[in-house]
């Protein structure tokens, strides 16, 4: 069996027998990793609270022949208790579990996303944030950082600039914002194309310590439609929290 030091949020876990945990996480140099974490789910275990959802460790892992690592130590690098106290940003902090999950790829290192990841919820559990924005805010840079970020500077059939057309409608079946003669799919405003450049254009910070937008439930639809549609299912963690049918 090998040795691994590595870096990783838990996305989700599973019981496993009478006393262990299946933990998946998202790794810094190794991706996604499914590990056994045996006796856990025992009153006595000292560290299974440390390998539950949103917990971001320090791992040592056992990796020999198997699909499955053995945990042999986690400590704790963020607790996000700021998160974990306030149901709505638990709600957003498993919404971006559950796409990472779905993005990530099994022993496959993705670093980027990784970063993305822990930096989202790093936001999100600064209450000067507004938590609303945090999610889109995710989801698309997460598909920018796949290539499958979406046109926003002109239209994703004609390849029109926005300064020759008015961009009016979103697809993403047809790759993002498209113009007035190619419109199709959903409505979109001036103002939620222009939150969506500044998220993608370098100017997260801004936007998510700015007031709360006009757009802001707009934004989230498109960046949500945007992540199933290149995930190709549906995100149960924003459905089930939300009430929306975007």
């Amino acid at each position: 069996m090998t040795l691994v030091r590595d870096a990783g949020v838990v996305l989700r876990t599973y019981r496993l027998g009478e006393a262990d945990r299946i933990v998946v996480l998202l790794t810094e140099g190794h991706g996604k990793v499914r590990a056994v974490a045996k006796g856990v789910r025992r009153t006595s275990s000292k560290w299974g609270a440390r390998l539950e959802p949103l917990s971001h460790v320090a791992l040592l892992l056992w990796q020999g022949r198997s699909d499955l690592a053995v945990v042999n130590q986690a400590e704790v690098l963020d607790h996000f208790r700021a998160v974990r106290e306030d149901l709505e940003r638990v709600a957003d902090g498993f919404a971006m579990l559950e796409a990472a999950d779905q993005l990530a790829q099994e022993s496959h290192a993705d670093p980027g996303l990784y970063t993305m990841l822990v930096g989202a919820l790093r936001a999100l559990a600064d209450t000067r944030n507004d938590a609303r924005m945090i999610v889109p805010s995710f989801f698309v840079k997460a598909l920018a950082h796949e290539g499958a970020g979406p046109v926003l500077d002109a239209c994703a059939r004609c390849a029109k600039p926005a300064g020759s057309v008015d961009l009016v409608a979103f697809d993403i079946t047809e790759g993002g914002a498209l113009c007035t003669a190619c419109r199709r799919g959903r409505p979109v405003s001036a103002a939620a194309l222009e939150v969506l450049r500044q998220i993608l254009g370098g100017a997260l910070g801004r936007v998510l310590s700015a007031p709360r937008p006009a757009c802001a439930d707009e934004v989230a639809a498109l960046a949500t439609e945007a992540m199933e549609g290149h995930l190709d299912r549906r995100l149960r963690a924003v459905h089930a929290t939300s009430g929306l049918t975007w």
